[in-house]
């Protein structure tokens, strides 16, 4: 069912329609009545034979709201939930900056808009890359869909991206520093530095994945989504104590299965690693200096490039199980060659 209508602010009148369930409202370009009644029953039998080319040549006008709500329901049904809740967040922004600018329709959005964006938002520049990632990947999808002719972020242009070392390796007076205030966490920490695991996958370790007789972690690896074989230092069985018999989460108050919770509770570790590195009057860092320190220090030791990247589970390798060295006596050696950091008598 279609309707000519006239709108505010223009002298033409305005055809509307549902299209594959979505309202369409386009400019017949014409003020007379008569005249556009025509433009309509043309538009109207065009849409009867399945011809919807009037659209795409003119000023299409689905609502950006209407289009985010579509779009945001075509990726649950095909992304996963973190993905889905990461595009809303971005996309409620872009339409609460667009509502600022009086831009309501997806046709009105210009390449402007989307650089006006971008540089309204106060986060990183890679971070800001990302939104544009999002935004331009909904725009494809209308562009696919054939509300658009043509996707606005194609042109949009991003901040320069400086490269900084965010997760800087710690050095021995930060390790000192670091174990000797540790506190509650001092076992997390020993983890992070003498496993080289990431600090979502230390929050995850469970007493059932650590083999103290064979002197080994079993462990999925969440970012290659594959079970990686790790071997322990003695120093950290050593910090582990007693667990025989021992099942659950290693650090229960960290651990969650859910990506974005558990980025809100490791937030609690690092504002404490961080806390004393500044009362201390060090640089900052981050859970993640652990494994480069982890990194460097196995590098230091004289251990190839390839063995460490398959310590670190760096590997892409197809097969569902990944060992960690092709000779594991001899990783664990490297591993035992580490300072323990957690005797307050290291030098």
């Amino acid at each position: 069912m279609s309707k000519l209508y006239k709108r505010r602010n223009s002298p033409f009148y305005w055809y509307a329609a549902h299209i594959k369930g979505q309202r369409i409202r386009v400019s017949t370009g014409i003020s007379k009545q008569r005249l556009a009644e025509r433009v309509k029953d043309e538009w109207d039998l065009m849409l009867a034979k399945g011809n919807t080319t009037f659209v795409r040549k003119n000023f299409h006008t689905l609502e950006i709201k209407s289009h985010i709500r579509d779009y945001t329901s075509f990726l649950e049904s095909r992304k996963t939930q973190n993905t889905v809740a990461i595009a809303k967040g971005v996309l409620n922004k872009l339409q609460e900056y667009l509502l600022k600018h009086s831009i309501k329709m997806l046709s009105e959005v210009q390449v402007g808009h989307i650089d006006g964006y971008i540089d309204s938002l106060k986060i990183s520049p890679k971070t800001k890359k990302n939104h544009l990632t999002v935004i331009s990947l909904m725009f494809k999808q209308a562009v696919r869909e054939g509300h658009l002719a043509q996707n606005p972020c194609e042109f949009a242009t991003l901040p320069k991206i400086t490269t900084a070392m965010r997760h800087r390796p710690l050095t021995t007076d930060d390790l000192k520093v670091i174990f000797k205030n540790a506190s509650k966490w001092k076992l997390y920490f020993a983890a992070l530095l003498y496993t080289g695991l990431r600090a979502g996958d230390v929050a995850l370790l469970r007493y059932e994945y650590i083999d103290l007789k064979n002197k080994r972690i079993t462990q999925l690896v969440r970012k290659s989504r594959r079970i990686h074989e790790l071997p322990i230092s003695d120093v950290l069985i050593s910090a582990f104590g007693d667990i025989d018999g021992k099942e659950g989460p290693v650090f229960p108050e960290l651990y969650i299965e859910s990506d974005r919770k558990q980025n809100d509770l490791l937030v609690h570790p690092r504002k404490y690693l961080q806390s004393i590195l500044k009362k201390a009057e060090l640089p900052k860092a981050t859970l993640h200096s652990f494994r480069v320190t982890y990194n460097n220090l196995l590098r230091d030791q004289g251990l190839s490039i390839e063995d460490r990247q398959i310590l670190l589970a760096h590997t892409s390798s197809e097969t569902t199980k990944i060992y960690t060295h092709p000779n594991v006596e001899l990783a664990s050696k490297h591993l035992n060659k580490m300072p323990n950091y957690l005797n307050k008598s290291v030098k």
